[in-house]
């Protein structure tokens, strides 16, 4: 059975080595070369990519799509979306997903592969059901993640749960590189014999066994494998297409895909990530095998954010610590996968708690939030003596958490209608509403200024 490759070089490649600071500059002369080779699908938006777009780049995510679609013609386009989180960090009204979901389709992607940090289906259900109305590719996903609680047949109830809830195809998303070649094997052969659903695979090179995970996986029957171009893979990014590529050539799991083609883009991006080395935004830590990703089974972004955290509170000296105290917050907040937003909520809590010398002593609203269901369901429920201790005689709620978001698509075209120039103006605003401000007062300064030079042109050519 010959197995497909999805690349991940114009998101999630840049996203994991780069943090997310490839400009659309950086990608052009590739598209057309891209389009060509014959993947199963370009991975280029969706994840960070929108909020890096606004916050550190300049540029109109929206504009970047459509770009890419005018030079990708042939090849299906796929995004990440974080179900009911969309690209952002909470839950947002249903009304603002489906339009979300619409205009992203709309402006040319074909695949959105939705998940949900804790694995909660409810969560995914609306952006789901809004992607199959608009023609789109559904594709469900399972955040993998090792505890007691996620079990092969944890798993597999998820897959169903995924299928009921409309999959067109299931990823089993590793973000943190924690899966070994065998137990992908295992994995992927008891998903095959209990759905009928294509099952893609999406890992990261951290732990160094993405490649021979892959391979395993490949034996199981999985029918997408994500990879990246080898300027901008392995460390935290995914395996090399070209390794993989080459590695399957000849056998049942043939890609069908000619290397040479691939090299031809990759020296395009060999410029790039020279690029990024000589301004440090491309550190070489990142690229090289870190075992600590299996040891504490915390995802190598984490893991930097955790060590910044301690830098800035002076307390680099309790950073093992911390990392001991990753867990038993995980295990206290119901085993939550540790994938954005859950990640940045655990690893934060741990932090809290040995600085204070006491645990639970602050707080943030975001762990209330995640102790009170009002990020879905977590995989096992919370012992009561924890859900006391941090919500103080308030309850948990047990329902999706976005019912109790009313519908806010015409409040925030209200408050954003001096910037308003195209519909998706309306989106990038309820995403991230002062960002998205600050670049549209940008993007009005820039068009002033360029109507301007043209005027004084035009006055030069034809004085008055």
């Amino acid at each position: 059975m010959s197995v497909k490759i999805t690349e991940t070089i114009l998101r999630d490649a840049h996203q994991s080595l780069i943090a997310t600071r490839m400009s659309i500059a950086d990608m052009k002369d590739a598209l057309q070369l891209l389009d060509k080779i014959g993947y199963h699908s370009l991975e280029c938006w969706g994840g960070a990519t929108f909020d890096s777009c606004v916050r550190f780049l300049n540029e109109d995510p929206w504009d970047r799509l459509r770009y890419i679609r005018k030079n990708v013609k042939d090849t299906k386009l796929q995004m990440l979306l974080r179900g009911q989180n969309l690209l952002g960090y909470k839950h947002y009204a249903d009304d603002v997903v489906e339009y979300f979901v619409q205009k992203s389709i709309a402006n040319g992607i074909d695949i959105i592969r939705i998940f949900d940090a804790l694995n909660d289906a409810r969560n995914l259900e609306t952006a789901m059901r809004a992607c199959k109305k608009e023609g789109g590719h559904a594709q469900g996903t399972i955040c993998y993640t090792i505890s007691p609680v996620h079990t092969f047949e944890q798993y597999i109830k998820d897959a169903k749960n995924l299928v009921e809830a409309g999959a067109d195809s299931i990823c089993i998303k590793d973000m943190a590189g924690l899966l070994l070649p065998y137990t992908a094997y295992d994995l992927v052969k008891a998903l095959k014999e209990h759905i009928s659903l294509p099952i893609q695979l999406h890992t990261h090179y951290t732990a160094g066994t993405a490649s021979m995970s892959y391979l395993k996986g490949a034996e199981a029957g999985v029918d997408v494998l994500d990879c990246a171009l080898s300027p901008f893979s392995q460390g935290t990014s995914q395996p090399p297409t070209e390794s993989i590529v080459a590695a399957l050539k000849g056998t049942q799991y043939d890609t069908g895909l000619d290397v040479a083609k691939i090299n031809e883009v990759s020296e395009i991006f060999k410029v790039v990530r020279e690029k990024y080395l000589k301004s440090g935004l491309l550190n070489t830590k990142v690229m090289g095998v870190d075992i600590n990703a299996l040891i504490y089974q915390v995802p190598g972004g984490m893991l930097s954010n955790l060590v910044n955290q301690m830098k800035e509170a002076g307390k680099e000296n309790q950073l093992q610590d911390v990392l001991n105290e990753v867990p038993a917050v995980r295990e206290d907040f119901g085993f939550p996968p540790l994938v954005t937003p859950t990640s940045q909520i655990v690893g934060t809590q741990a932090v809290m708690n040995v600085i204070a010398g006491e645990r639970y002593k602050m707080v943030p609203k975001e762990s209330r939030d995640l102790v009170a269901g009002k990020y879905g369901k977590t995989p096992v429920a919370i012992k009561q003596e924890i859900i006391d201790k941090i919500l103080k005689g308030e309850k948990p709620i047990t329902h999706r958490p976005a019912d109790d978001i009313p519908p806010a698509l015409l409040e925030t075209k209200n408050e954003m209608k001096e910037y308003f120039e195209q519909d998706e103006d309306v989106l990038t605003y309820a995403m991230f509403p002062k960002v998205a401000k600050d670049f549209f007062e940008y993007r009005r300064a820039l068009k002033y200024k360029l109507d301007k030079e043209l005027t004084d042109m035009e006055d030069k050519v034809h004085p008055v």
